[in-house]
């Protein structure tokens, strides 16, 4: 298979193929990369045939910051008539190796809500037909690889495979999180999904214990400090602007009325978070200069972007942490991720190593 289709936020195709390109080229896997602006979706083609078979078995998906979700295919499938879908798929899917589940989806668009509606409509059609002719699975199992159907257009989709071990639990790599009726702001959608995307169940219940400490920089009105409180941290919010009443109610929380930039704990804390909106290597810096100043054991920081060269900015960003605690001689772990609650942002997940 030499087609790897790659599901991005919209606006985000050009930096998605970038980095693939990038990626790929250093396991010495070149190709080409076709995109569309607004799309939520990228295509490339690898020159070797068996090229992205080989990309998703071989690339950790989880280092890639700015792909939702990939799978590998042998090619499209045109032509399929409005009154059977399902056939030609069907047919394209019998030079798969069997699958154990299966994900009917399409780009994350605008331009594709009514393609959203169908892939809804022929996922339990096509998981019986595909089923019955044994490319299906019986029973759903992480061991096999999981087989997609992307539709790209009413009557085009390509129909190819990822691994659920490397690559989204998520159809179109998008967790449907719920917006709590009592948190401070919609923002805490973005610390939720990014402790569900960056710790394991494991993880979370070792590093976010009851009573532990935490600092939340430019925390107002408090939809981070919301996510902490919630899991029982004691959390010191930096911000000269109000934090919701009713989570300062809540016991666990100090507020300092303080700049972000300049506030310096009294002791060091098992967890500092950030969301302010400030030029992404300010904040890279000052993330540095806690980790390497041991005031935080693991962070949780968004850097937002520039409207160009938005991939090299994450880049450069990488580079000066990276630059600063090796110099400080501070072990460290830092993986980036654009996840689905972000904008025009990624998050950052830095910390000590296990």
């Amino acid at each position: 298979m030499d087609h790897l289709i790659l599901s991005c936020r919209p606006g985000f195709e050009s930096e998605c193929a970038a980095e693939m390109t990038e990626r790929a080229g250093a396991l010495g896997i070149y190709g080409y990369a076709k995109t569309a602006a607004g799309s939520g979706w990228v295509l490339f083609v690898t020159q070797h045939s068996q090229g992205a078979s080989t990309l998703i078995e071989q690339l950790p998906f989880r280092e890639l910051v700015f792909t939702r979700q990939w799978l590998a295919s042998a090619g499209r499938v045109d032509d399929l008539p409005a009154h059977d879908r399902v056939g030609p798929l069907l047919h394209a899917a019998r030079e798969l190796p069997e699958c154990g589940e299966l994900h009917v989806d399409c780009p994350d668009s605008a331009a594709t809500e009514s393609l959203a509606v169908l892939c809804r409509k022929l996922t339990s059609p096509a998981a019986q037909a595909l089923r019955k002719a044994g490319v299906l699975s019986a029973k759903r199992t992480r061991r096999l690889p999981r087989l997609h159907c992307y539709f790209v257009s009413g009557d085009a989709a390509y129909v190819g495979i990822s691994h659920p071990r490397n690559s989204s639990r998520h159809e179109g790599g998008i967790p449907r999180l719920r917006f709590p009726a009592k948190a401070p702001s919609r923002s805490t959608l973005k610390l939720e999904e990014a402790l569900l995307f960056f710790l394991s169940v494991k993880e979370r219940e070792h590093r976010l214990q009851p009573g532990m400490s935490a600092v939340d920089l430019g925390a107002a009105p408090g939809g981070w400090t919301w996510q902490l409180v919630q899991r029982h941290l004691r959390v010191t919010a930096v911000d000269n602007g109000p934090m919701q009443p009713a989570l300062m109610e809540s016991g666990l929380v100090v507020h300092e009325r303080e700049d972000g930039f300049r506030y310096v704990p009294t002791r060091p804390v098992d967890w500092m978070v950030c969301d302010m909106a400030a030029i992404p290597m300010q904040v890279a810096e000052r993330m540095a200069l806690w980790f390497a100043e041991g005031w935080c054991k693991q962070a949780i920081f968004n850097l937002k972007l520039p409207m160009k060269k938005r991939y090299q900015a994450v880049c450069d960003c990488r580079e000066r942490i990276e630059t600063r605690l090796n110099a400080a001689g501070v072990p460290f772990v830092l993986d980036f991720k654009q996840l689905y609650h972000d904008r025009e942002e990624v998050t950052a997940y830095l910390r000590q190593p296990d």
